[in-house]
Formats: structure tokens, sequence, C-alpha cells
């Protein structure tokens, strides 16, 4: 098993401009590495600030997110 110590955050930051925000309708955010811990799935957006903004108007910390598939 091969553990990436790159952050997810590292992956988008060439995305991320100032007050660019990104936008996935179907995306499934984790919380760990084996993916079992899903902390939601559906329309997402990232904020400039690398937090995860849901629909529900609830907020994931960037430190609570480990990845996200697209």
């Amino acid at each position: 098993m091969v553990i990436s110590t790159a952050s997810v955050w590292d992956e988008v930051a060439d995305e991320l401009a100032e007050n660019q925000i990104i936008e996935y309708e179907n995306a499934t955010v984790y919380g760990d590495f084996d993916q079992g811990q899903i902390l939601h799935q559906g329309r997402i957006r990232i904020l400039p600030n690398s937090w995860v903004a849901l629909p529900t108007g609830r907020l994931l910390s960037p430190e609570a997110v480990h990845h996200i598939d697209a």
C-alpha cells in the first residue's frame, strides 16, 4: 500500500485562484485514505480558502477532508 504525503489541496492549488470557486455536481468527499469514511456525496463547492461548501450551507474544514473523487 502506498500512502501519499501530498495534500489534496496541493493537487488543486493551481486551479484555485483568488476569488475562484470550483464546483462539482457529483463528488464524493472522504475523510480517510481507505474511503471508509464518506463525509458527503453530491454537489460541492471548493472555496478559495480550501473549505468545502455543501448545499446544506455547512462547511467542511480542509483538515477534515482526506480526498475528493469527482
